[in-house]
């Protein structure tokens, strides 16, 4: 895997997947960036990201996933991107600093595209709210939470309780105090004291946490 652009989003994203056992590419143009990831990551390398031939005889369009992680210049995050593109690029990932950033990664093409400081954000004025433990939103307006069920769930079957339907979410995992989570069927019994995490369209998420 390459991940173009070391700022604290590439750095951080490229040093947690070498220590998972990735091998990794990293690329930027700033030498102390460079340098201070020797050794730390597969192989890193000072070159410009936008220069087309530089990215071809580091073998980038050989990679199965590209990761640019170029955010405040605009410019540069764009045409990195399309590089990538170019150069045949099956997977490709990049960071977005705004609405108009991602719609233009998304026009010329770019796959997955994270705006991790607008998601964090999101996630954070959910969890402060405390109606839920934790919560993750997809890019398609699908989401999970981890919440306490709500009163009427209490003592009866996800069947019998018909969350599904009256909700409009799954319940994926249960968990009971001092257990691990385990995966949910239509006989696993919800207690007092149990937590569940929920998928759904994230309205119907929200609706159901905030019942709990």
């Amino acid at each position: 895997m390459a991940v173009i652009g070391l700022g604290r989003f590439g750095k951080s994203l490229a040093l947690e997947l070498a220590a998972e056992g990735v091998e990794v590419l990293g690329v930027d143009r700033d030498p102390r960036i460079v340098q201070s990831l020797a050794g730390r990551v597969t192989h890193v390398v000072e070159a410009d990201s936008t220069n087309e031939e530089a990215m071809r005889q580091l073998g980038l369009g050989d990679f199965g996933t590209v990761v640019v992680g170029v955010g405040n210049d605009l410019e540069a995050s764009i045409l990195s991107a399309s590089v990538a593109i170019g150069l045949g690029v099956r997977s490709i990932w990049a960071k977005a600093i705004s609405q108009a950033h991602q719609r233009i990664l998304t026009q010329i093409g770019v796959q997955h595209v994270v705006r991790p400081e607008h998601d964090m954000g999101k996630r954070v004025a959910h969890l402060v709210r405390g109606r839920m433990m934790d919560y993750i939103e997809l890019d398609d307006g699908y989401a999970f939470a981890k919440t306490r069920p709500p009163r009427q769930m209490l003592g009866r079957s996800l069947a019998d309780s018909h969350v599904r339907s009256q909700h409009g979410v799954t319940v994926v995992g249960v968990k009971r105090a001092g257990e691990e989570f385990t995966y949910a069927t239509a006989e696993t019994l919800v207690e007092q004291g149990d937590v569940v995490i929920v998928s759904g369209p994230r309205e119907a998420v929200e609706r159901f946490a905030a019942t709990s």
